[in-house]
């Protein structure tokens, strides 16, 4: 039998009633809307999107509750259509269930489709939690059946009495007399969520003598401990922004080995398969670009078909993906380019477009001038002809600069030519 002093601080002061719940006032205060429909005794399928810890799985309950509602769980991570299906027959039996999906943008669509017979006989009542924006990552028919409502990280007030109300009702805390005489480190390293915040104040405060009259947590204490535990308390922060940083780096660096590595050190740690998928396109433009333009087509097909199929097989397109990303040529190239474009562009934001590239859908406007002497490149051979287009106080300046791989240096022939540029 776990005893309280095995059970994480998190879900011994999880709250019981949603005047609780802090930090979410804009859905739960006074005359706030999710309030008012609970008080009317009324419950919409939902789906809340926010950042982890948050409170998502906690409102659900409470909200069950409130309508006095069957409420059953249910994990993205571990669920098929087959297990759905069966969860989804055997609430007909109750009043409208509420079920609760935890990270539901790890659905693939099959599943979402499962969904949206049962939310639209109104045999369940859904609650979906995802920390990705559900516009994308929702089925839009299933979306257009819920009611979304955004959750906020916790700002310092609302950690700052999310920690004091920890000390001053969990049994555990109250016996090691605690004080904290400093906030900022416990803030910082909780970054708006409250799991984290109340697992590193209950491993700063197992440092502690239960004998001693006060112990006082200070921000010197609150970085060592959290350095020498971090991923203990913080699965999905600093270590995971390492991981994918070191794979990201290992797809830069051409080693397929490593990337395959720590791809798959983030997979066991169940980071989302999508949000890989994702860092991949990134990568095939940011570190790839035209050395391999293909690059980026398998990238976000493979992007596309993570979503179809979802995890386990999904390992295997991330996989194959990643091995040709790491063995690609690589230019940056684009990356740089657009970036110095950018930071030309604010600082001309008001520099006109020359008349003879402007649009003139308009007699006013080709009276003025818009769109005269404009040469329509494919009415010349090859489909060129030398024009400027970009505005006189910018010309001759160069944001594109050729990488040293076959292909780049092909087009930058062509240009050369078309142009009458000399190599540089």
């Amino acid at each position: 039998m776990m005893t309280d002093s095995h059970i994480p601080l998190p879900e011994r002061i999880r709250p019981r009633d949603l005047s609780e719940i802090i930090g979410q006032d804009h859905l739960l205060g006074e005359n706030a809307p999710l309030r008012q429909m609970i008080d009317q005794g009324h419950l919409p399928s939902i789906i809340f999107w926010g950042p982890p810890g948050v409170g998502k799985t906690t409102i659900a309950l409470l909200l069950a509750q409130a309508v006095d509602r069957p409420f059953l769980s249910l994990s993205a991570l571990n669920t098929g259509v087959k297990e759905l299906r069966e969860v989804i027959a055997e609430s007909g039996d109750l009043l409208a269930a509420v079920v609760f999906i935890d990270e539901i943008h790890r659905f693939n669509k099959s599943q979402q489709d499962a969904l949206l017979g049962a939310v639209e006989k109104g045999k369940i009542t859904l609650v979906g939690a995802t920390t990705e924006n559900p516009s994308f990552e929702v089925n839009s028919a299933l979306l257009s059946r819920c009611q979304v409502y955004t959750l906020n990280a916790l700002d310092e007030k609302a950690i700052t009495h999310l920690l004091n109300h920890a000390i001053a009702t969990d049994k555990i805390l109250q016996a090691r007399h605690l004080f904290i005489d400093e906030f900022e480190a416990l803030i910082q390293f909780s970054a708006g969520d409250a799991r984290k915040a109340l697992n590193l104040l209950d491993l700063v405060a197992s440092t502690f003598d239960v004998d001693e009259d006060v112990n006082h947590i200070t921000n010197a204490l609150v970085v060592k401990v959290a350095q020498q535990n971090i991923a203990r308390y913080d699965k999905s922060g600093e270590q995971h922004y390492d991981l994918v940083s070191a794979f990201i780096k290992s797809i830069r660096g051409s080693d397929p080995d490593a990337a395959l590595y720590w791809m798959a050190r983030m997979l066991k740690g169940g980071e989302d398969p999508l949000f890989i998928a994702r860092r991949m396109l990134i990568a095939a433009s940011e570190d790839i670009g035209n050395s391999n333009p293909n690059a980026l087509l398998l990238a976000g097909e493979c992007f596309r078909s993570v979503q179809v199929i979802g995890m386990p097989e999904a390992r295997i397109l991330l996989g194959q993906c990643a091995v040709y990303l790491a063995t690609s040529a690589k230019s940056n190239s684009t990356y740089l380019a657009i970036n110095k474009a950018m930071a030309l562009a604010e600082k001309t934001p008001n520099v006109a477009v020359p008349l003879h590239l402007r649009n003139a859908p308009t007699t006013l406007m080709k009276e003025q001038g818009y769109g005269v002497e404009y040469l329509y490149p494919h009415d010349y051979p090859e489909h060129f002809v030398t024009q400027e287009y970009l505005p006189p106080e910018l010309q001759g300046t160069k944001l594109y600069t050729s990488a040293r791989n076959k292909r780049e240096v092909e087009g930058e022939k062509l240009q050369q030519r078309r142009w009458n540029k000399e190599q540089e």
